[in-house]
């Protein structure tokens, strides 16, 4: 198969942060082995669809995973039957219950899991929310709680197919930067972090982990690059410690948490993203928050997360990421951000016309079939279409350069020909230049159709005049 650039269609998914009541779905995999998107469900509006209308979107839409942040019934018994895949969640409030006897995990279960459980496919309890962040205190209860949820899973046979997780706040992190220093506060490790991570991997459960660049981004603007941080191509960072190169700031703070687990001896616990997401919409000093930053920043990570790869540092392991929220939340409060992180408006209209599925992401230009063998970035056998392709005869620096411009500045797609994508091989300037062309060209000159010249020089469409490059009509 080529490996080529077909008609731009954006993979944008808008995802977002909840401090308080949510849920989520995911996205199928992948067949290849790539990870799982799933899309948090929060509830906190009063203009939202009823619970089976929300089902009959999701399922509408292909998803086919949902995790939610409390055992609403009303929910629960509308998932009954719908192959739709269950998280559910113990509330910070119910922890210090939880953690004092066995006898209210086994209350608790028998009145929130099994009535539904396996009709309603629940996979995973998530014991607390960003349990560390919590001005209550409950941090104490954590570990206790999450223990007696699973003996009282043990005690009613459902162990086996119901994991007991929790989702953790960067907050939680002494040292982020670099990745590689990554390290957990000092007075969580002992009383907390190191319990917690042993029971995960003693039950074969996995560490949530709620992480945003756009926070980060949005607190030092002067340090972080909005390419970086939105998932676009950039120069990228090199870890002084082991030399890895991060292009994004997702996968930096993804294996800040995996190198502060590493260091405690916990590397082999696996981590599902269980928030990240980035606003729409914000107050004047939300920096960053934007509709094009959102579907940019979701979009890039969806398909980054459907094609496949891991972090830097564990680049075999797939990513699991469930994106905040579905729906935009009139009565969340905080400032404007956190009403305005939806995939969808509360009238069911998506706040972007993306594709949510790894099937409809098939026609997208990061989806090509075949094997890194037989890709090349060369324009197909077609006809009745224009392409583009990098002029050899330009010479490699000028391509180079002209390479660098258009996967930067230019905007192009350049995401299949990262190292690992799909489209990296053959590992030429050339072949990497004529798939960023003509991502370009699809981009920002396709309409012009056969009134441009099969010679037309890259210049006309902005990029430099010395960077030279064919555009072909092929009739």
């Amino acid at each position: 198969m080529l490996c080529t650039v077909l008609p731009i269609h954006r993979a944008w998914i808008h995802s977002t942060l909840s401090m308080h009541s949510s849920s989520s779905f995911s996205l199928q995999s992948d067949p290849s082995g790539s990870g799982t998107v799933g899309v948090n469900y929060g509830r906190l509006g009063n203009d939202l669809p009823s619970p089976p209308q929300v089902v009959q979107l999701l399922k509408a839409q292909g998803i086919t995973k949902v995790k939610l942040y409390d055992t609403d019934s009303t929910v629960l018994s509308a998932l009954s039957g719908s192959g739709i895949s269950v998280v559910v969640a113990l509330p910070n409030v119910q922890l210090s219950s939880a953690a004092a006897s066995q006898s209210f995990t086994d209350s608790w279960i028998q009145s929130n899991i099994l009535p539904y459980h396996p009709n309603t496919l629940i996979e995973a309890i998530a014991v607390g929310n960003e349990v560390f962040a919590d001005p209550q205190n409950t941090t104490p209860f954590l570990v206790p709680a999450m223990k007696n949820v699973y003996a009282s899973l043990v005690k009613y046979d459902v162990a086996s197919s119901i994991k007991v997780t929790s989702p953790v706040a960067l907050s939680a992190l002494q040292t982020s930067y670099p990745s590689s220093s990554g390290s957990f506060k000092s007075d969580l490790i002992e009383p907390v972090i190191t319990p917690m991570l042993n029971f995960l991997k003693q039950t074969g459960s996995y560490l949530m982990v709620n992480a945003y660049p756009f926070f980060a981004y949005s607190a030092n603007t002067d340090k972080i690059s909005l390419d970086y941080a939105l998932l676009r191509n950039n120069a990228g960072n090199v870890d002084p410690n082991n030399g890895l190169v991060y292009k994004s700031l997702f996968d930096a703070q993804i294996d800040a948490v995996f190198a502060a687990m590493k260091a405690l001896g916990f590397n082999d616990v696996k981590i599902v993203v269980s928030e990240t997401g980035w606003p729409s919409k914000g107050d004047e000093n939300e920096v960053g928050a934007s509709e094009a930053n959102a579907a940019a920043y979701n979009g890039n990570l969806v398909r980054r997360v459907l094609t496949g790869g891991g972090t830097p540092l564990r680049p075999n392991e797939p990513l699991n990421v469930y994106l905040f929220a579905l729906f935009n939340e009139n009565e969340k409060p905080g400032p404007t951000s956190e009403r305005n992180y939806g995939l969808f408006y509360p009238n069911e209209q998506k706040v972007y016309n993306i594709p949510l599925t790894a099937e409809a992401l098939a026609g997208s230009p990061n989806m090509m079939n075949g094997s890194k063998s037989q890709v090349e970035a060369q324009p197909p056998s077609s006809v009745g279409q224009t392409w583009c392709v990098a002029n050899a005869g330009a010479g490699e620096e000028k391509l180079q350069q002209a390479l660098d411009y258009a996967c930067g500045e230019g905007g192009a797609d350049c995401h299949a020909i990262q190292p690992g994508a799909t489209c990296y091989d053959p590992n030429t300037v050339e072949a990497h230049a004529s798939y960023a062309f003509n991502s370009y060209y699809q981009r920002n000159a396709r309409g012009a159709g056969p009134a441009i010249s099969p010679a037309l020089p890259m210049s006309s469409l902005n990029l430099p005049s010395v960077f030279v490059n064919f555009i072909y009509h092929m009739s």
